[in-house]
């Protein structure tokens, strides 16, 4: 088998403009969720805004690219580089700037008013990826909703690990604060009012991000060949759905389940050889109640667990790249980063409360998207 390491990260999130800066931030018990609404139609809510205003999806995409190429010290033009780049929202905010122009004068609504409206297609973010680094082989855009950035490292693994190629940059994109969004969470009760608090007995809802995690995915023998630093190795993956409903999850958990299941025995480990588990962890009732009994009902008493939600708010298809890039970080540095906003837990659960010096060396990460979508991977040093 195909051994897959990871040799540069680049990110962005409302916690910082790098992965250094989110990480040391994360640690300390930062949040980068503040009251907004750059929106004057709707009221201020929190949100993790990267600055004053929304980001737009294409600057944060060159950002985080010319980030995690620069850390794994490859130099573009990367011809054989596959590009896996996903995104939940994509270019919705275009669209809905768009339709506003189109329905505040629709009659005098001039056909040059479109632009190169092919530019904000779905899949377009990924090709202008792939003409960033100079890449001309295989380019893929994954949309599967939450679970978008587990998704896109792991059909990135597996190019790799079929010998499609040997070097692939990969994960997801998200610039979701649009107005259309904020109305339609808000329509379904499931954001948050003051803050998101992950896990806890009075959380309110999800808290809306903005992020993008981008990585280096490589054969180890190929990073070794180039001498590259390596942050950990992905040791295997689990993809599944419900087919059960359009947002709410299973209520028994039971494809979530077999999701993990299935990543662990990909992985060649056994539930007590996680140390750490990067939860999904969305701070909305019916996610944190099914999550927590998932977690409860597979691994030993006493596993450490936290989410990064309280400190990014949720960067949806984006948050799992989020979560593999603190995963890996955690990993590197043997620190256990802290579930922020969390005052009583609902659950029992070892839910890491202050980031702690702790012996890592195998991770899961987990995602559970809209339409019962659930992805886990797990990581070692």
């Amino acid at each position: 088998m195909v051994k897959i390491v990871v040799t540069g990260i680049g990110l962005v999130s409302a916690l910082g403009g790098s992965l250094e800066d989110s990480w040391q931030n994360l640690i300390v018990g930062k949040s980068g969720i503040r009251l907004h609404q750059p929106f004057s139609e709707l009221t201020p809510l929190p949100l993790g805004l990267i600055g004053k205003q929304p980001s737009e999806l294409t600057r944060l995409t060159q950002m985080v690219v010319a980030s995690a190429l620069e850390d794994s010290g490859l130099v573009a033009p990367l011809a054989d580089c596959a590009v896996v780049i996903g995104s939940s929202r994509s270019y919705q905010a275009s669209w809905e700037m768009l339709a506003r122009q189109m329905y505040s004068d629709a009659k005098n609504f001039p056909v040059s008013s479109l632009g190169n409206w092919l530019d904000t297609l779905p899949h377009i973010n990924a090709i202008a990826a792939a003409r960033q680094i100079g890449a001309s082989g295989i380019v893929l855009a994954p949309m599967a909703a939450c679970t978008t950035g587990i998704w896109s490292i792991a059909q990135a693994a597996m190019l790799i690990q079929t010998g499609q190629c040997q070097q692939a940059i990969a994960g997801a994109v998200e610039a979701p604060i649009t107005p259309l969004t904020l109305a339609g969470f808000q329509q379904m009760g499931a954001l948050a009012k003051t803050g998101a608090y992950p896990f806890d007995l009075q959380r309110e809802g999800l808290v809306l991000g903005e992020g993008a995690a981008v990585f280096v995915l490589e054969s180890a023998e190929l990073a070794k060949q180039r001498q590259a630093k390596v942050y950990g190795e992905i040791l295997g993956f689990g993809l599944t759905n419900d087919a059960y409903h359009s947002n709410s999850p299973e209520p028994e958990g039971k494809s979530a389940i077999a999701a993990i299941k299935q990543c662990l025995e990909r992985s060649c480990l056994l539930p007590g050889d996680i140390d750490y588990i990067h939860a999904h962890g969305t701070a909305t009732q019916l996610n944190d109640q099914m999550e927590s009994m998932v977690i409860q009902r597979l691994f030993p008493e006493g596993v450490a667990v936290s989410s990064t939600k309280g400190s990014t708010g949720h960067t949806l298809g984006a948050s799992g790249a989020l979560g593999v890039a603190f995963s890996l970080m955690a990993l590197k540095h043997q620190i256990l980063p802290p579930c922020l906003g969390l005052q009583q837990p609902e659950f029992d659960l070892d839910i890491v409360t202050a980031a702690r010096l702790s012996k890592i060396r195998q991770v899961l990460c987990l995602s559970f998207g809209f339409g019962g979508q659930n992805a886990a991977i797990a990581l070692a040093r």
